[in-house]
């Protein structure tokens, strides 16, 4: 028969012998697995000055997300049922230069396949006008390209409607890419080093997916040293942010478009769908997580965003 514990010494033996074997079983137990989340983005594959590269494999592909390597579980070539591209043309309406290089643009969009749909989209005066909606009719989008208004067009903040054409690609499927014609400047905010509008187009590039190309062109009046320098820094910023290229002759229009297009022709026709899984974040809503890829491949360049979205908690 139980006898009850008379003694406070016995209590306390009593408890410890129900508390400690539980205490060291928790102990023994390994820890709850963090969700791991699968996040996919845009890489681009390129031999040395803009060639075709070799055949890169998944094993070849080396993720980290800060300096947590990361499990590469997809890596497949954006061909066939993959190819599909929505890429957004913007040109500051204010391009005194552009007129001499509506051909070479027009031949561009031409010559992309049929897996591309192609928009074209000026920034004028603070807004952003559609002249020709996506469509694989490349042929009536070419059509539609016209002369820039020039001085009295030029954009108040470039990157506002830079924002504006990521809103517009937000929904449509497969690789989602911009070609920003513009000179950089950020006649808005009065050219400040750290311009509240294009970290606001990196970010929201960024949480979409969305690659960004640049091809620098003179806007408006000429500047010159530090506000020039800036502006195209701001160019250079935001394409390698984004995992895009940018291209420039110096401080001037380039003479030519045709061989920056030609380099990103290829860049877009060397694109692969890199999927990886990395350890859900706590946030809600998820957050931006520093993403870099690299191969030990000899004489490959990899290009891709410097952070990707992570998801928050599964629901």
């Amino acid at each position: 028969m139980f006898k009850p514990v008379k003694s406070f010494t016995g209590l306390v033996l009593l408890a410890l012998a129900v508390v400690v074997p539980q205490s060291l079983r928790a102990q023994t137990q390994p820890p709850p697995a963090t969700a791991k989340a699968s996040v996919t983005t845009i890489v681009t594959v390129l031999g040395p000055s803009f060639t075709a590269p070799p055949a890169l494999g998944k094993s070849d592909v080396i993720v980290h997300t800060g300096n947590r390597r990361e499990d590469v579980t997809n890596w497949s070539l954006a061909q066939g049922d993959s190819a599909t591209l929505q890429l957004a043309i913007l040109i500051d309406d204010g391009a005194t230069d552009f007129d001499m290089h509506l051909d070479e643009l027009r031949h561009f969009i031409q010559a992309q396949p049929k897996s591309a749909n192609i928009g074209v989209f000026y920034a004028s005066n603070g807004m952003t006008v559609t002249v020709a909606r996506f469509s694989a009719d490349h042929d009536s989008v070419a059509k539609k390209v016209r002369i820039a208004i020039g001085p009295t067009g030029t954009s108040t903040s470039i990157y506002l409607s830079l924002i504006d054409v990521l809103k517009k690609l937000q929904l449509l499927s497969g690789r989602r890419e911009v070609l920003l014609i513009a000179d950089g400047h950020d006649r808005l905010r009065g050219d400040l080093p750290e311009s509240p509008d294009l970290d606001s187009a990196m970010e929201s590039a960024q949480k979409i997916g969305i690659v960004v190309h640049t091809l620098y062109t003179r806007v408006g009046r000429t500047r010159r040293g530090f506000n020039l320098t800036l502006a195209q820094s701001n160019l250079t910023r935001i394409a390698g942010e984004t995992g895009g290229q940018a291209f420039f002759q110096g401080l001037e229009t380039p003479v030519s478009f045709t061989p920056f297009l030609n380099q990103l022709d290829m860049a877009l026709h060397n694109q692969y769908y890199l999927t990886f899984t990395t350890p859900r974040s706590t946030r809600l809503k998820g957050e931006l997580r520093a993403f870099k890829v690299a191969t030990e491949q000899h004489n490959i360049s990899i290009t891709a965003p410097s952070r990707v979205l992570v998801p928050g908690p599964a629901r």
